[in-house]
């Protein structure tokens, strides 16, 4: 099997224990391959928690769940230094916190104040931890999947428009349809039938970490044409300058993409390209994933909230104007 077929595998293997959401794991395995964050937002029991698990679940690696709430402290996320007493000497140790994984649950990231969201928003930017000025490297393989209730905003402090731009997607899950509903139920029915031991002794073989950075090289290589390197700067250009497209546009937008936006949109484009089989990017994949991007990225201006016009809408107002060079 190729790097590629593994892939899939995998996508495959959590697509059967997270049924109707297919497009959730596609983003999640293109963040993992773009060495990106991701924000996750959608009602309850949208199987946002459950999708994290079965990825930890296929692959050889360490899930760290950490659920934010209001009295959370920046140590309890990254770990400090401990005192400890041994033979009548006495030393502080660095005692790693649950940020030390190769994938990382923030559960209702604004639940938690600024303070503790800067913490974990630093070490996913920066990839290590500094504590009494020492600092400490994180493992090689580290995503942060970052979930939000779009429903609950009362007792929470929103992301920072700064701190959004730091991850690679932001993920919208909405409801499954009716034929997966009713799976989703035989599922969950089968589960609790199977008894623990058996379950254990069926569990599936794990993909080695060492195909994603395999991945990774290959996906460095894809070719993305000068075009498409147009196509996708002139997408950005259009949420700066959206006048130069069409008046009505620019009154709903008040901040565009940022220079990340560019290199995520690069990045992913690249990711989805390779998983599809090809070696090169077209303006197609672009188009497939700029949403994702584009999503957090931009700010609405207030005639836009108050026509409760929603950044798709605009982003997807914007790809039918840039034609492609």
């Amino acid at each position: 099997m190729t790097t590629r077929d593994d892939i899939l595998a995998l996508g495959k293997r959590m697509g059967q224990s997270i049924i109707g959401q297919e497009a959730m794991i596609e983003r999640l395995l293109l963040g993992l391959l773009a060495n990106g964050h991701i924000l996750v937002e959608g009602l309850p029991g949208l199987a946002k928690t459950r999708a994290i698990k079965a990825l930890a679940k296929n692959l050889a690696a360490e899930l760290s769940r950490i659920q934010f709430t209001p009295d959370l402290l920046p140590a309890d996320i990254t770990g400090s230094d401990i005192y400890f007493s041994e033979g009548g000497k006495g030393e502080f140790k660095f005692q790693q916190g649950p940020v030390f994984a190769n994938l990382i649950l923030a559960d209702e990231v604004n639940r938690a104040p600024a303070k503790v969201q800067a913490a974990l928003l630093e070490a996913m930017e920066e990839r290590q931890v500094t504590v009494g000025g020492k600092s400490y490297l994180l493992p090689d393989l580290f995503m942060v999947m970052a979930t939000q209730n779009p429903i609950e905003q009362e007792g929470t402090y929103p992301l920072p428009e700064a701190q959004l731009d730091r991850f690679l997607m932001h993920i919208e899950v909405g409801y499954p349809d009716e034929a997966s509903e009713a799976a989703i139920m035989r599922l969950v029915r089968s589960e609790e039938e199977v008894p623990a031991e058996t379950a254990k002794h069926n569990a599936p073989m794990k993909l080695d970490p060492a195909a994603i950075f395999d991945a990774r090289k290959q996906i460095s290589a894809i070719t993305v044409s000068e075009p498409v390197e147009k196509y996708i700067v002139a997408l950005v250009f259009a949420t700066r300058y959206p006048e130069k497209l069409d008046k009505d546009l620019a009154k709903l937008l008040q901040v565009g993409v940022s220079p990340r936006g560019v290199i995520g949109t690069d990045k992913v484009s690249r990711a989805y390209a390779w998983l599809k089989g090809r070696d090169y990017v077209t303006p197609d994949d672009v188009k497939a994933v700029v949403n994702d991007v584009f999503r957090h990225r931009l700010i609405l201006s207030y005639e836009a909230h108050a026509s409760n016009t929603t950044p798709d809408q605009v982003i997807d107002r914007i790809v039918s104007l840039v034609a492609v060079s």
